[in-house]
């Protein structure tokens, strides 16, 4: 009985198998393709189902020709005129026809960011190649024929091919298509290989891959004048909380590329982990990484330069002093006899001595810690660079702990110096002045004709007003501003002539608003930031509602910060991207408008990330951006 259940029970699933075989065409088989297309109405793309009497051209190519500022993130600060029409090629017809640069190397660099623009395009399509047309037929023999040619010209004056504060990154871009020789001309000039590659940027953004055919098209005209509104535009990560390999790095600075931010700043070390092995100090890493494969190698770091480099950006190093260290420093006691570099180390209850867990400052009183700093400073200065800008840190210090220490105590009294607050703040500024002097003579600073190189500190009780003037001077400082946009800090240093970096965590720290990671409830910056809370944050706005002035020549720009200890390499994507494409536009165009009018762009330009293989946090349903203006509140 049991053996005639099974063949019933197998038969009943032939049956089923077949019928699946002979249902009608409308089941059995899916329609490929779509009915629907889009319909420019009044610089919107309106969703409509084709017919026969017309085919609508799919949602990118109706959105690269419809608004006047089409697709383009950051939008430009100049002239944008964009014809309404495309045109068809394949990636074989894709020609660099010059390079005029005034230094062989700015015309290297143009020639690789040409390469990394051509594999742009070949990831728009799978079938950019065009080897799925037939060689028969109208259409795909004007595609076959059809040439983009482009010429790369960098003017006089612009052989210097390291970013500086003063490096235009400027340029204006030129297509112009003629029919009858089935050609588009794209003209790029530039003041410096740095505008030369943010045209490439623009120009791959004209670019889209036709859905239906997988060839790419073009528009057929097109000027562009552009210019960033600040010269600073920049991201931190850390990698001292969480590791982050070396690819998700690669991706950051990929979309960093694709939004014009040019400072990725490497918050590398701090007291968790000291992940840079160094070749004179290699007990720093040893001691101080959370595991031998969890390091950056000096070959890494040099990679990830010239990685960074074609692509417009500079790495901006910071090893954080005086605080912010212990893991990584306990080698100089254990194995040397230097005694002790970093005290209140692991130091128990850690909300006495430091604001998160694990503790560790220098320890002023051991001389040795000058030493270690000249060898750490000069092996950055040679990894890193060319160093144009180098951070210190210098925020969060605790005086509870040096107070607290035997050593530093009997040191401060031994030579006079007090055991006050401001004793203690007169040797942190010691020690910052020698910090600054151990960096410039590892740059070669003042020998010759090299500059000093730039300085930046974060606000602290070192940049208080009180204290501002006296520690730190205003041409050899930067203060970058992780404070509030209410911070008084902001229009002392302003009014005293320093030179600043906005990144007020109210606005522009992206680890806000996820749970505590040390208790309950939710992190000390809470809520999450939002990208219109990022889009809107204007520096100038902060300036001149403080002090009556916007201060254009002093603010440098901004950065948002990834802080990592609630991130790490599997979701550094998608707590950055989006959201930091919001203040590359913020600081590249610097907007008179609000959020509400880059909506339609920033969404778009999220897709685009997500294309180029950076996994974008997703800011609406695809419905919306398939139904411009339909999501509004």
């Amino acid at each position: 009985m049991g053996q005639r259940r099974d063949y019933l029970a197998w038969g009943a699933c032939l049956t089923f198998a077949l019928t699946c075989l002979t249902l009608p065409p409308t089941y059995a088989n899916f329609r490929p393709g779509s009915p629907w297309g889009w319909r420019c109405v009044n610089d919107t793309c309106i969703k409509e189902e084709n017919d026969a009497q017309r085919s609508l051209p799919d949602l990118d190519t109706c959105k690269l020709t419809c608004a006047p500022e089409s697709v383009l993130w950051p939008r430009p600060t100049g002239l944008v005129r964009l014809g309404k029409e495309t045109v068809s090629f394949l990636l074989g017809g894709l020609e660099l026809r010059k390079v005029s640069a005034p230094s062989p190397q700015a015309e290297e660099l143009a020639r690789k960011a040409f390469t990394l623009f051509n594999d742009t395009l070949a990831s728009l399509s799978p079938r950019a190649d065009g080897d799925h047309l037939s060689p028969e037929g109208a259409f795909e023999e004007q595609v076959r024929r059809h040439r983009v040619v482009v010429e790369v010209l960098v003017v006089a004056g612009g052989e210097e091919a390291t970013l500086t504060p003063h490096t235009r990154e400027a340029y204006t871009l030129s297509i112009t298509t003629q029919a009858e020789t089935h050609t588009t001309r794209v003209t790029l000039l530039a003041t410096d290989f740095f505008g030369a590659r943010h045209g490439l940027e623009t120009l791959s953004q004209l670019v889209v891959g036709d859905e239906a055919t997988g060839v790419l098209k073009v528009v057929t005209t097109a000027a562009v004048t552009d210019a960033p509104a600040f010269p600073y535009r920049g991201l931190l990560v850390d990698t001292s909380r969480n590791f982050v390999t070396e690819a998700a790095l690669r991706r950051t600075l990929d979309a960093m590329a694709a939004s014009k931010l040019n400072t990725l700043h490497w918050h590398i070390t701090d007291s968790h982990s000291f992940p840079l092995a160094l070749d004179t100090l290699p007990n720093m890493a040893y001691y101080g990484a959370y595991s031998p494969r969890q390091v950056y190698t000096p070959a890494q770091v040099r990679r990830l330069v010239q990685y960074a480099h074609v692509r417009g950006v500079r790495l901006l190093p910071e090893v954080d002093t005086p605080a912010h260290v212990g893991s990584g420093w306990q080698w100089a006691e254990k194995e040397e006899g230097l005694g002790r570099l970093a005290v209140c180390v692991n130091q128990e209850p850690w909300q006495e001595f430091c604001v998160e867990p694990p503790c560790g400052q220098l320890n002023l009183a051991n001389p040795a810690i000058y030493d270690v700093l000249g060898h750490i400073y000069r092996e950055l200065i040679d990894i890193f660079a060319p160093v144009d800008i180098f951070h210190y840190g210098g925020d969060e210090v605790n005086l509870k702990c040096w107070n607290t220490t035997e050593e530093i105590v009997t040191w401060m009294t031994a030579n006079g110096h007090g055991l006050d607050a401001d004793a203690y703040y007169r040797q942190w500024g010691v020690f910052q002045e020698k910090a600054r002097q151990l960096l410039q003579a590892a740059a070669g600073a003042g020998q010759g004709h090299r500059k000093e190189v730039e300085g930046v500190l974060w606000t602290s009780e070192l940049t208080n007003p009180a204290r501002l003037n006296t520690f730190l001077n205003s041409s050899q400082y930067i203060i970058q501003i992780w404070s509030t946009r209410q911070d008084p800090v902001i229009k002392e240093a302003l009014t005293r002539g320093y030179r600043v970096i906005f990144s007020n965590h109210d606005a522009w720290y992206l680890d806000c608003g996820a749970g505590a990671w040390v208790g309950e409830g939710n992190n000390w910056c809470s809520p999450y930031k939002g990208w219109q809370t990022m889009y809107d944050n204007s520096p100038h706005d902060i300036a001149l509602t403080l002090t009556g002035s916007s201060h254009p020549g002093q603010i440098l720009g901004g950065e948002s910060a990834m802080w990592t200890e609630q991130a790490d390499t599997s979701t550094i994507d998608s707590k950055v991207w989006p959201r930091a494409a919001a203040v590359a536009e913020r600081l590249w165009t610097n907007p008179a408008t609000g959020w509400r009018d880059a909506e339609t762009r920033f969404i778009h330009h999220r897709q685009r990330l997500v294309r180029r293989g950076v996994q974008a946090e997703r800011i609406q349903p695809q419905w919306c951006h398939q139904n411009e203006g339909l999501c509004y509140l």
